[in-house]
Formats: structure tokens, C-alpha cells, sequence
């Protein structure tokens, strides 16, 4: 199995908060790219990490992580920040709650479905669903898996994006609650615990390259909050 390996930590003075990106299943690192440049261009150093997101489980995935999130947040004097599309937030709740940096700053999800999909629960039991997503998407049911179930509400700055458009017109109308982004609902995206939440006219898959959800992701995490908790 190769080593999961940073694909950018920018800029090369680290002497500033880092952001650890995590994309969601069955992806790589390049649909956070425009995200990561972002950042980057704000003077945040980052980590865009590739990681084998169907072949474990999720509390496997955050073990496969810890080494190369640590190293880094080892490289930055500053706040080591989070931002996940997808499963990608799922996995950074899980790591959190087991390898929790000591400079913890904020989280940002987008499009992460914190109370599952109807769309996995649709498609659990297909032969050819369990062999794409792997044991880590039998982990995103609304029948949540233990090791999402008993995670502890965040003690720490989570900020919530969701989308309100989807290009899957059968499972916006006929499987998922309304609003939602084709994949994951709007209410299904929230927490409890969430420090503050915005919806943006973005698809799941559009969410990371969404002007106005970049804008918000690092207006979240400068300041602890959105611009503006309104549909944007």
C-alpha cells in the first residue's frame, strides 16, 4: 500500500495557521485545488492530502492520516484549522476525536453528511455500491455506524456549508429531503453543536469550487463565522 504523501504545504514560511484539507469518497485531493489556492493566496499553509477513501473504514482512514497531519502541524507555530468536503468532515470529526492537534482551531464541512443520506441508504445493499464505495460508504446510512454515533458534540468552532442545487434531479426529488445538493440534504448537514451554518446555491460536487463557499470557508476561519447566515 503507498504512503499517503502532503500534496502542497504553502507558503514555505509555515510561521501562520496551517488548514489540513480532506476531500470526500471516491475523489483525490485535485477537487480541492481552487479551495487550497485560496487559502494559500490568504497566507494560510495548507496540506490537500490524498487518501484511499474506499478501501477502510472511516476510524481506519483517520489512523492513515495521523502521520503526515501531524508532521505538519508539527512545521506551523500557528492554529492547525480543518476544512473537508463530504466524508472528508466525517473523517476529520473521527481524527479529532482521536488524535486532536494541541493548536485545534476551527472546522469548516461543506456538504458533509453528519445524519447520513437516504441516497447511501437507497443504495447499501447494490453489490456494485459496496464495491466502488468500500466499507467507508456503508458508514454514511441515516443508521449511523457506531463509530460516527458515538462521536462527542465538537468542543470546538465547527462551521456548516451546505448546498441547496443539485445535477441529480431523481434523488433530489424522489430520495432526499428538501433543500439538498443531490446527495446530501441541507438538515443533514448540520450539527447540533455547530457554531454557525450558510446555504449556498451549489451542487455536492460544486460545493469546494463554489465562489461564494470559498469566500465563506475562510471568512470562518478568520473570524469564527460566516458573513452572512443567509442563502447565498
Amino acid at each position: 500500500m503507498r504512503e499517503i504523501q502532503p500534496i502542497a504545504i504553502a507558503p514555505a514560511d509555515t510561521r501562520c495557521d496551517g488548514v489540513v484539507l480532506l476531500h470526500g469518497i471516491g475523489v483525490g485531493s485535485w477537487t480541492l485545488k481552487r479551495l487550497e489556492r485560496a487559502l494559500q493566496r490568504r497566507g494560510f499553509a495548507t496540506l490537500n492530502l490524498d487518501y484511499p477513501s474506499r478501501k477502510k473504514p472511516i476510524e481506519a482512514l483517520a489512523e492513515e492520516i495521523h502521520a503526515p497531519v501531524a508532521a505538519f502541524a508539527a512545521q506551523c507555530d500557528g492554529a492547525i484549522h480543518f476544512v473537508a468536503h463530504s466524508m472528508g468532515g466525517l473523517l476529520a470529526r473521527v481524527y479529532i476525536s482521536r488524535h486532536r492537534p494541541a493548536r485545534l482551531g476551527r472546522v469548516v464541512m461543506l456538504g458533509t453528511p453528519n445524519g447520513g443520506s437516504e441516497v447511501a441508504d437507497l443504495l447499501k445493499d447494490i453489490s456494485i455500491y459496496r464495491a466502488v464505495f468500500g466499507p467507508a460508504g456503508l458508514q454514511l446510512t441515516t443508521a449511523q455506524a457506531p463509530v460516527l454515533a458515538d462521536l462527542p458534540s465538537p468542543d470546538y468552532p465547527v462551521g456548516i456549508i451546505a448546498g441547496c442545487r443539485t445535477i441529480a434531479p431523481i434523488a433530489s426529488t424522489f430520495v432526499l429531503p428538501r433543500p439538498n445538493d443531490g446527495r446530501v440534504s441541507v438538515a443533514s448537514a448540520k450539527l447540533a453543536d455547530m457554531a454557525d451554518h450558510i446555504v449556498v446555491k451549489a451542487s455536492h460536487t460544486g460545493l469546494p469550487r463554489h465562489t461564494v463557499a470559498i469566500e465563506q470557508t475562510i471568512a470562518f476561519l478568520h473570524d469564527g463565522r460566516f458573513r452572512n447566515a443567509q442563502l447565498t
